[in-house]
């Protein structure tokens, strides 16, 4: 059983930059043909994903978020991370991690962490 934790700052200011991090127990990051993904939801709204990275450390970026968006691993550690910079309160949301096979809708997620709530606020 694959399992994702999120973890990070839940309050982050203005122009600052977020960063999260997902644990990963009972799989690993190297696998081959899954993408470790990170996906937002802001309130009120739909999921939106953020970008991922693959097995093999390939970065991917949704395009609207590419310049200011930084995902990175840490294999020693079964772990991978987000950064977000110079956020803006257009940027609070729950912020969740994930297990996927593809890149596209549908993404097929088979695994999540439970989401972490991350307001930017001053």
């Amino acid at each position: 059983q694959v399992q994702l934790q999120e973890s990070g700052p839940g309050l982050v200011k203005p122009s600052q930059t977020l960063s999260l991090t997902c644990t990963v127990s009972g799989g690993s990051i190297t696998t081959k043909d899954y993408y470790w993904t990170w996906i937002r939801q802001p309130p009120g709204k739909g999921l939106e994903w953020m970008g991922a990275i693959a097995n093999d450390g390939s970065t991917y970026y949704n395009p609207s978020l590419k310049s200011h968006t930084s995902i990175s691993r840490d294999t020693s550690k079964n772990q991978f991370s987000l950064q977000l910079s110079s956020v803006t309160p257009e940027d609070t949301a729950v912020y969740y991690c994930a297990r996927g096979r593809r890149l596209s809708e549908p993404y097929e997620y088979d695994y999540w962490g439970q989401g972490t709530q991350v307001t930017v606020s001053s």
